[in-house]
């Protein structure tokens, strides 16, 4: 049996494309309904970002998860510790909270189900037990969110 590698995440145009017909797809609100814009602002240069990204609800909970590793979001979620959601006209600030790699591992066994296009960048493969996505969860840092206040109608 061959031992593969997670890949690494590389920002190319194919991707950056991909990010901007979603990002707008999502604004339209007529992406899937899973897909948000969130907005963080950033730690250093305090302007505000925007990425599309998967709002996982697993367990009753919904979960932000950063299946690429730790990226430019992530810091910023760490430092800011809270954010906007939006999809459509509605939009909602939220807190976000990282979690322990515990409470992270069955949220990541679920969103590798889930999000296929991901898996690739994680050695835990579906069906695997809890335990190696527990062994992943500081490559791939989940935030649970909480505290929603919405804005331009019903929750995004």
């Amino acid at each position: 049996m061959i031992d593969l590698v997670a890949k690494t995440y590389r920002q190319h145009l194919v991707r950056r494309v991909g990010n901007v017909v979603i990002s707008r797809a999502v604004s339209l609100g007529i992406a899937p309904s899973y897909y948000v814009l969130l907005t963080i602002r950033g730690r250093r240069s305090g302007a505000e970002r925007t990425i599309p990204i998967r709002l996982m609800s697993h367990d009753g909970q919904e979960w932000l998860v950063a299946p690429y590793g730790v990226r430019d979001w992530v810091h910023n979620a760490r430092a800011a510790g809270s954010a906007v959601l939006r999809r459509g006209r509605r939009s909602r600030q939220v807190d976000l909270t990282e979690v322990s790699a515990a409470v992270a591992a069955p949220v990541l066994a679920a969103y590798v189900r889930k999000e296929p296009v991901t898996r690739p960048f994680f050695d835990a493969r579906v069906g695997d037990p809890v335990s190696a996505f527990e062994a992943e969860a500081d490559r791939h840092p989940v935030f649970a969110v909480t505290n929603a206040q919405v804005s331009g109608g019903a929750e995004a």
